[in-house]
């Protein structure tokens, strides 16, 4: 698979063992000019573009407030300044800042989760479509999460954000598809990153999976890698299962 002359950007990649960066890396790998972004650890973000340009690709961070329309715009502006029109779009930014019921839960808390999960990728494809449906080909990718198909306690506005970046990657799918653009989403599971898990969960968790382990954010990567590929063009509007069987009932 080839993503040469092709330029992605994926936003929340700042984390040092996050599945952004593992995306970001396995794009430009594949030959993409990759732009990365990062808000609270932005100096994360400028970490992964060195290790991209490492690579032989062309790369830049960007400091970027995802829940704000305007501030995405502008960034998204300097990425086509500097590296050219974003043909590949991961919309991965994320928070799950709290497990609280619906009742304890505030409305502030739900709408900044909602924002950062996903407002901000309706804003990054508001940014990019112009030129996707000018230049005739485009990538839209969309990171959900079992929460988003299952629901979780205390994930009141993160599933309802995995949930809606879903049905977006379907409308994505259905608009773009007279603009050689795709749209489409990978549900994750839980995966072998620095979220906020104990390691009595994390193993708990793995004995649930049928791989009896969490995935590695690199294996996230490779089905994002597909997916923004030639080869993948005639796969759009789907949902992309790798939650290894975590959603399965298994005795």
């Amino acid at each position: 698979m080839s993503l040469e002359g092709k330029v992605a950007f994926v936003s929340g990649s700042s984390r040092p063992h996050g599945i952004g960066r593992a995306i970001a890396l396995a794009l430009a790998r594949d030959g993409a000019d990759v732009a990365v972004s990062g808000w609270g650890h932005f100096e994360g973000a400028e970490a992964v573009a060195e290790e991209i340009k490492k690579l032989g690709r062309k790369s830049i961070a960007v400091k970027m407030d995802v829940r704000d329309a305007q501030d995405v715009q502008k960034g998204l502006a300097k990425v086509k300044a500097e590296l050219g029109a974003v043909s590949i779009l991961v919309n991965n930014a994320a928070q799950m800042g709290h497990f609280v019921p619906i009742y304890k839960a505030t409305i502030e808390e739900f709408d900044n989760e909602v924002k950062i999960c996903l407002n901000s990728a309706f804003y990054c494809i508001k940014a990019v479509w112009a030129d996707m449906c000018q230049n005739k080909w485009g990538r839209v990718i969309n990171i959900s999460s079992i929460a988003g198909v299952m629901g979780g306690y205390g994930q009141a506005s993160y599933g309802s954000s995995k949930a809606g970046l879903i049905g977006l990657a379907k409308t994505v799918a259905i608009e773009g598809a007279k603009f050689n653009i795709t749209g489409n989403a990978v549900i994750v599971g839980v995966s072998n990153t620095d979220a906020p898990l104990t390691d009595e969960a994390r193993e708990r968790l793995g004995k649930r999976l049928l791989a009896q382990r969490l995935s590695e954010p690199a294996e996230i990567a490779d089905a994002v890698a597909y997916l923004a590929s030639e080869e993948a063009r005639y796969m759009s509007g789907a949902v992309m299962n790798m939650m290894g069987g975590l959603d399965l009932f298994v005795v």
